[in-house]
């Protein structure tokens, strides 16, 4: 569909949880540029369009421009009901959050394959999947997943201290391979 006028074109069709958003926005696209000055540095004898510094600047500038913008329309867009429950649904993703970071204290005490099996089926089960096919496929996932990294593409993962507990060619094999 054409628009029929400039009005039709940027109308804005604003969220509950928008004004919360553009100020999270805004606040950390600030944060940023306060920060670019200590994290890239200009270089002597270089070309203003050579500098480490300047596509970073570029960037972080838009986002405070736009950010900016887009905090000026909410504020003056008519409100809408139900930020609160926006936000509070937006939150709610932190419990997983949570999970995976209990996810990455287990690793060095129970190792990657026992705490990546434990991890899948316990998400399989707060997700609601309770049968035990779903469960069987969570616990294979995470096996899998676990052999892959650590024998396959020998990723370098820090072995579980529960492993100096089996017995000694057992424990050779869990800590090279699981």
């Amino acid at each position: 569909m054409i628009a029929k006028t400039l009005q039709d074109m940027f109308r804005r069709y604003r969220r509950p949880g928008d004004i919360v958003f553009a100020l999270l926005f805004f606040g950390f696209s600030l944060f940023l540029l306060s920060q670019i000055g200590a994290e890239t540095q200009a270089v002597k004898r270089t070309k203003w369009f050579a500098q480490p510094a300047l596509w970073p600047k570029i960037a972080i500038w838009g986002m405070v421009l736009f950010s900016g913008l887009h905090l000026l329309g909410s504020f003056l867009s008519p409100r809408i009901p139900g930020r609160l429950r926006e936000v509070t649904f937006w939150l709610m993703s932190l419990e997983y959050v949570a999970y995976f970071l209990i996810y990455v204290v287990a690793v060095p005490w129970l190792g990657y394959l026992p705490s990546t099996m434990l991890f899948a089926a316990l998400l399989t089960i707060r997700l609601g999947f309770r049968l035990p096919g779903a469960f069987c496929v969570a616990l294979a996932f995470g096996a899998v997943v676990a052999v892959v990294f650590r024998a396959l593409l020998q990723v370098n993962i820090p072995a579980g201290r529960i492993y100096e507990y089996l017995p000694d060619g057992l424990r050779a094999f869990a800590l090279t391979y699981l």
